[in-house]
């Protein structure tokens, strides 16, 4: 059993699931208290039904419970505009909880993605969990249907560390069913043959059946 508190932050619902779904399902059955932030209502600029920001928290609580996760923090910040968003009120949201749960390990957006969004919340993460947060570990994941869309001179996310998902992927595939109205037809990234292909393709780089793949953004932990 270990007893950490862990976080995953995510711009968008379903991004805590297409990112780290099957970690975070590692760390709930090892006995980890398992949190996520969603940090903003993931509706306002794709959507005109306002009365989709409650169906997706539904979703969200949904892919929770098949995660294992304790409880889903919601920020109901603007979507797709955090970059007019004042930079310290994304900051305050993220800050209000890592204050609140003081997780050991947290997961963000990594910084390279194609989503401005994603790029605010991984720029703000690193503000909530500087060295005085108490936060031991900060690793930053890929998200389907943005990181791996960079291009030109944009530098590609470079995995630095990899947890094997094998055991949990068919619940990770489950848990991201429940966002309804983000699900996709395949060859879409967004779509059960795709994260199960993407975590296969992960697994041969790790030795693996599947894996997730992240950046070590930070590792404060003490040396045994």
């Amino acid at each position: 059993m270990s007893d950490e508190t862990v976080l995953a932050v995510g711009a968008h619902p379903d991004d805590e699931v297409l990112g780290p779904g099957g970690t975070l399902a590692r760390h709930a059955d090892v006995g980890d208290e398992v949190h996520v932030l969603i940090v903003t209502e993931g509706t306002t600029a794709q959507y005109d039904d306002e009365s989709l920001a409650e169906t997706k928290r539904k979703e969200a609580r949904r892919c929770a419970d098949t995660l294992g996760v304790a409880e889903v923090h919601f920020g109901d910040l603007p979507d797709m505009r955090l970059d007019d968003v004042p930079h310290v009120e994304v900051n305050a949201v993220v800050e209000s909880v890592v204050d609140r749960i003081d997780p050991d390990t947290v997961y963000t957006h990594a910084r390279n993605e194609v989503n401005r969004d994603h790029v605010a919340v991984h720029e703000s993460t690193l503000v909530a969990t500087r060295p005085t947060s108490g936060v031991d570990r900060v690793l930053a994941y890929e998200t389907p249907s943005s990181t791996e869309w960079t291009g030109g001179s944009t530098p590609r996310f470079s995995p630095t560390a990899y947890v094997d998902v094998g055991d949990v992927l068919d619940r990770k595939v489950e848990a991201f069913a429940a966002y309804e109205t983000e699900t996709r037809e395949f060859p879409h990234p967004r779509s059960a043959e795709a994260l199960r292909a993407r975590a296969r393709t992960r697994g041969t780089e790790a030795g693996f059946g599947a894996a997730e793949a992240f950046e070590l953004v930070v590792d404060r932990r003490e040396a045994p």
